[in-house]
């Protein structure tokens, strides 16, 4: 059963047969804005690209890579971006995620302790007036679903209105197990570089 996280709620990695989960996805799924046409008349639609991105960590907090849309695979090969999607949903929400990153936990450098995902909007369009702008951590692939392990709705929080930037969480390990914490707040920030610095002050 998917857990809808709160804020600075922390979670283990555990499937709901009691086993570990050790393959992750991250999905976000988001739509286009949809404006009033000239003069009131008609509608039409404003492409919105958000960009999820994931940063790793050393023990010592230290930044050791990025994943994101221009750099789609981790220097160990555990982490995957699924490519940059520039428009949302334009048709209305057809159920899958627009951008995917994966995480294998087993496959991650063992130096790698910490890692965190942010989310921001490319235009600096306003979260708030994204349609269905969601987050789900889920066992599959980018294209297949097996269990969804925690869902995090954007779209109906007041919290990120008038914000373009967001750390959605971190996934931690301690004791030689990984665990999620799920951050869920918005940043003063623009850009990917900003947010990440954000994580790496605030949020490890």
């Amino acid at each position: 059963m998917a857990i809808n996280l709160q804020k600075g709620q922390r979670i283990s990695l555990e499937k709901s047969n009691g086993s570990k989960l050790l393959n992750v996805c991250v999905g976000i799924n988001w739509g286009a804005i949809e404006k009033k046409g000239m003069f009131g008349f008609g509608t039409t639609k404003e492409a919105v690209d958000l960009d999820a991105s994931c940063a790793l960590y050393d023990d010592n907090k230290q930044l050791v890579d990025v994943v994101y849309f221009g750099h789609l695979k981790s220097k160990d090969g555990a982490v995957k971006h699924s490519g940059d999607d520039l428009t949302g949903d334009m048709a209305g929400n057809d159920g899958l995620d627009n951008e995917v990153i994966t995480v294998d936990f087993g496959g991650l450098s063992s130096s790698v302790s910490y890692v965190a995902f942010v989310l921001n909007s490319f235009r600096g369009q306003d979260f708030g007036t994204i349609p269905f702008a969601s987050i789900r951590i889920y066992e599959g692939s980018p294209t297949r679903v097996n269990e969804i392990f925690a869902t995090y709705d954007i779209a109906n929080s007041k919290d990120f209105a008038g914000h373009v930037s967001m750390v959605m969480g971190v996934f931690y390990k301690k004791n030689g197990e990984w665990k999620f914490n799920a951050i869920g707040e918005p940043t003063r920030d623009r850009k990917l570089e900003e947010t990440v610095k954000t994580v790496t002050q605030n949020y490890l």
